[in-house]
């Protein structure tokens, strides 16, 4: 269990310590980040076994690269740099693996005050799973896993993880625009699907 005296020191304070030898430092971090980093790679994944696997190889990266860590910089985008970097091998490994058994078978800003729900149509619900009944929040969690995956790195970033658009275009290497360009069609994308389904439902 982190120590009380750990839990209000800063991330790139903990680092130092842990690369000083005090592993208590390290554990803290990983407790810090559990539950925000696991839940990102779980919505990016679809997969909680597959998202507590990285979870752990994300921090055993950081426990090996740690003495490169630029200590000007905030550790936070840089551990979800790792994170996404992690969860897109792990998922392009399994479709890789997919294809193959297939194939075996076959063949033999300025602006980032702006929040989510100001971009949403009034008639499109946020997707804030807690919000809505079981049935709604399956059916977000379908359309996010369907999404391309350089809009729903944009959107869980951005909506369910709070990072400022400075930081996710730190965390993803593009460009302030992009990110935010990214998330105007991620939106776009959301509303469309869950129109449709509305629809569908009508």
């Amino acid at each position: 269990m982190t120590s009380p005296q750990h839990q209000a020191i800063e991330d790139n304070e903990l680092l130092r310590r842990y690369l000083d030898g005090d592993t208590e430092a390290f554990a803290a971090l990983m407790n810090r980040y559990q539950r925000e980093l696991f839940n990102f790679l779980a919505r990016f994944t679809g997969d909680a076994i597959l998202a507590e696997d990285i979870f752990q190889e994300t921090f055993l990266q950081l426990h090996l690269s740690a003495a490169t860590f630029d200590t000007t910089k905030r550790l936070k985008p840089w551990l979800f740099t790792i994170a996404a970097n992690k969860a897109r091998d792990a998922m392009r490994s399994r479709m890789r693996r997919r294809t193959a058994a297939l194939d075996a078978t076959v063949a033999g800003s300025h602006d980032e005050a702006t929040t989510y729900a100001d971009l949403m149509p009034a008639n499109i619900p946020s997707p804030d799973e807690s919000a809505l009944n079981l049935e709604d929040r399956q059916a977000v969690r379908k359309i996010i896993e369907e999404m391309p995956e350089n809009l729903r790195l944009v959107l869980l970033l951005s909506y369910f993880n709070e990072l400022p658009y400075k930081e996710i275009a730190e965390t993803l290497g593009v460009p302030l625009g992009t990110v935010k360009s990214r998330l105007h069609a991620a939106i776009r994308w959301f509303a469309l699907r869950w129109k449709t389904l509305a629809e569908k439902h009508k």
